[in-house]
């Protein structure tokens, strides 16, 4: 360090302060949240995120099943089900462009 060290007085105070912002749970919650590379459990894969990987994966056996049998039921429910899909597969990817969770390079 440059310059003169801390006197006993300071050294004590900065003590202080970081204690108190060690016990602040909300905040070492959220610096640890602020760390880039893959997140926790609770947002690799949060409720939307999964919620639209089970509509893809409805939306998917739906495309079979349609083709497969022709039915006009059964392709009009595809379609619903696909712009569901698609409405919450845009949702995501704004969300993480929000985030600033972009691309890696």
């Amino acid at each position: 360090m440059d310059g003169p060290g801390l006197s006993d007085h300071e050294r004590m105070i900065l003590n202080d302060i970081e204690g108190d912002l060690r016990s602040d749970v909300r905040l070492d919650r959220r610096l640890r949240t602020l760390r880039r590379g893959v997140p926790p459990w609770t947002g690799a894969w949060s409720r939307p995120g999964l919620g639209t990987g089970l509509l893809a994966l409805v939306c998917a056996c739906l495309f079979v099943r349609a083709v497969a049998t022709g039915a006009p039921g059964v392709l009009w429910l595809f379609a619903a089900v696909w712009v569901v899909t698609a409405v919450c597969v845009l949702r995501l990817a704004c969300r993480r462009i929000r985030r600033g969770g972009g691309s890696r390079v």
